[in-house]
């Protein structure tokens, strides 16, 4: 489950304080000074977007959602369209465009991919924090000449627990694929992960329900369920997975239905 940490909203200029406050609220967080916080984590309005801190001495850079520059559109542009391992695992193929459930939604780069391959793509994120910077990413996207009509049809975000939300589904709006993203086991003596991983570990901890979610989905999906883990971690508890699209790093387990 989702984790509260020390975290407060601040404005990166006086011209923000109005939408940090509102912001605030509807997170449920305190507001504070950018400069003067003693907070762990800032959410940060800026002029341009919004960002998530980590404060102290040797903190990373910031992190905020962003499908127009950087490696998410290297990727998009240059990153092996329907070759590339999680789109295989989806099942995208000819004109066979599946819908899917993103139930991890996270930063919303895997569910980017897909969009841009064609499948109309539901994200849920159940971190208040993450669905808020997820949907000022979608937001700025969607105005983008490059990207903007993709997102607008084929993405959509809806806050709140997977765990409960998944059961809710009427059978005549169950999605082909449910794709699941758990926050993957922690390994103590590996590399230091990137910045992004660092900073939503501090903010949600582990996925600790990954086995319960994975049974939900299988109850849920029409066709199949795809779960991505790192290429050293075992599949989730439960039945055997049918198939598994390997990468350099990562396990994609697939369970057909």
């Amino acid at each position: 489950m989702p984790i509260l940490t020390d975290i407060a909203v601040a404005a990166q200029t006086p011209k923000q304080h109005q939408k940090a406050a509102h912001l605030a609220k509807e997170l449920g967080i305190p507001v504070t000074e950018p400069t003067t916080s003693n907070h762990s984590l800032l959410l940060v309005v800026t002029e341009e977007r919004l960002e998530l801190r980590q404060c102290g001495p040797k903190a990373p850079g910031p992190v905020w959602v962003d499908f127009t520059g950087g490696k998410t559109d290297y990727r998009r542009r240059r990153g092996g369209g329907r070759k590339q391992t999680l789109v295989r695992a989806i099942g995208v193929k000819g004109k066979n465009l599946p819908t899917v459930l993103d139930a991890t939604a996270g930063l919303g780069q895997d569910s980017f991919v897909l969009a841009c391959q064609g499948c109309r793509v539901e994200m849920m994120e159940r971190n208040p924090v993450i669905a808020a910077l997820l949907e000022d990413g979608l937001r700025r996207a969607a105005d983008d000449p490059a990207i903007g009509k993709i997102v607008r049809a084929r993405m959509v975000l809806s806050s709140g627990d997977s765990l409960t939300e998944l059961a809710k589904i009427p059978a005549n709006h169950r999605p082909q694929v449910v794709y699941l993203d758990p926050m993957f086991p922690h390994r103590s003596k590996s590399a230091l992960v990137k910045k992004e991983m660092r900073i939503l570990r501090t903010l949600v901890g582990d996925d600790e329900d990954s086995d319960q979610l994975l049974t939900v989905a299988l109850r849920v999906a029409h066709k199949r369920v795809v779960v991505k883990r790192p290429a050293y971690a075992p599949p989730l508890n439960g039945p055997k997975p049918d198939l598994a699209f390997k990468s350099k790093n990562n396990r994609f387990d697939v369970y057909l239905l």
